[in-house]
């Protein structure tokens, strides 16, 4: 699965996108708190995710959205207008 980081949590993780691999369906919930386990830097970068949007396909979802390997998930702080 392609991970895409946009704004704030690509100036943290330090990257625009990475690939994981997931051999069953998961939930984004479940995606947020493996790449929260992997080091200091995703903890800190996902310790707001219920306040983080999320997009599978360009489409938003929620954290209770299921994603397979084949998906692209998007995740990116909320927007605000101005």
């Amino acid at each position: 699965m392609k991970i895409l980081y946009f704004a704030k949590l690509k100036q943290l993780i330090g990257k625009s996108e990475e690939t994981i691999c997931i051999r069953k369906k998961k939930k984004i919930s479940q995606i947020i708190n493996e790449l929260k386990k992997r080091n200091d830097v995703y903890n800190f970068a996902f310790k707001e995710s219920n306040s983080l949007q999320y997009a599978v396909n360009c489409e938003y979802v929620d954290l209770d959205f299921f994603v397979t390997d084949s998906d692209e998930l998007a995740i990116f702080p909320p927007v605000s207008g101005g």
